[in-house]
């Protein structure tokens, strides 16, 4: 479901981090165009720059020179206050570490966001409830965190992501806190939401697994792109196919 329109136009990206007179560069006049409907993993190794980059292309640090566009608005020409708003409205993001409140049911969880940028709250619990069937969490909606896997945590937090409609899903290391089975229950719903709904994702992984999954592959080293090259990945058989749906059976 790509298309040749750009979703993401990042040129000359820079980032510094200073501590007293040291200086040390994160990102060294990085070039990156992402396209609707594209999945995408950086990789490298540590303190390559991936988190840095991902942090930067969506607004979340500032940086020090060049321009990021997400279709075609300028992030850092935005005040910090519009960036922040134009973030909540048009990206979501997964992290390793959930970032789930604890006293919150599922449902709760998802809405959240919904309620904060103004939906109403009747459409923000009908959108909650409706992502988090997406992702095989119907029958957990009314539970806690600490009452569900590791692995269901990690699918509230995409339905959370997704629910907005977001112009594009950032997700750093989504798999980095799961065993291996439930890194793949969470790669099948990254990616049939890539492939059956045209979801623009960008995830970072150090995972050479996670990263043979992807159409499109980007390696990383002291700052700069260092290979970016499009990979056939295997055909997915009908189990697989259906995962989504059966995550409802854990």
């Amino acid at each position: 479901m790509n298309s040749d329109r750009p979703r993401l136009v990042a040129t000359g990206v820079r980032k510094i981090y200073r501590t007293g007179s040291v200086a040390v560069t994160a990102l060294d006049d990085l070039d990156l165009v992402v396209r609707h409907g594209e999945l995408v993993a950086v990789m490298g190794p540590s303190g390559s720059g991936k988190t840095t980059l991902l942090n930067c292309l969506s607004g979340l640090d500032g940086i020090d020179g060049g321009r990021v566009e997400i279709d075609g608005h300028d992030l850092f020409a935005m005040s910090d206050a519009a960036r922040t708003e134009h973030r909540a409205r048009t990206m979501g993001f997964v992290f390793q570490s959930f970032n789930l409140i604890p006293v919150f049911s599922a449902v709760e969880n998802v809405e959240l966001p919904l309620l904060l940028v103004g939906t109403q709250p009747r459409e923000a619990r009908r959108r909650a409830l409706a992502m988090l069937d997406r992702v095989g969490l119907a029958h957990r909606v009314e539970h806690r965190p600490s009452e569900m896997s590791g692995g269901e945590q990690q699918r509230v937090t995409i339905a959370r992501a997704l629910a907005g409609r977001p112009a594009i899903v950032w997700a750093d290391e989504p798999t980095g806190n799961l065993d291996s089975a439930m890194a793949d229950q969470v790669m099948d719903l990254l990616c049939a939401l890539n492939r059956d709904e045209g979801q623009t994702i960008v995830l970072v992984t150090h995972d050479a697994a996670i990263g043979a999954r992807v159409p499109r592959l980007i390696r990383m080293r002291d700052g700069r792109l260092v290979d970016d090259f499009r990979q056939r990945v295997p055909a997915t058989d009908s189990a697989a196919t259906d995962s989504v749906s059966d995550m409802s059976r854990d």
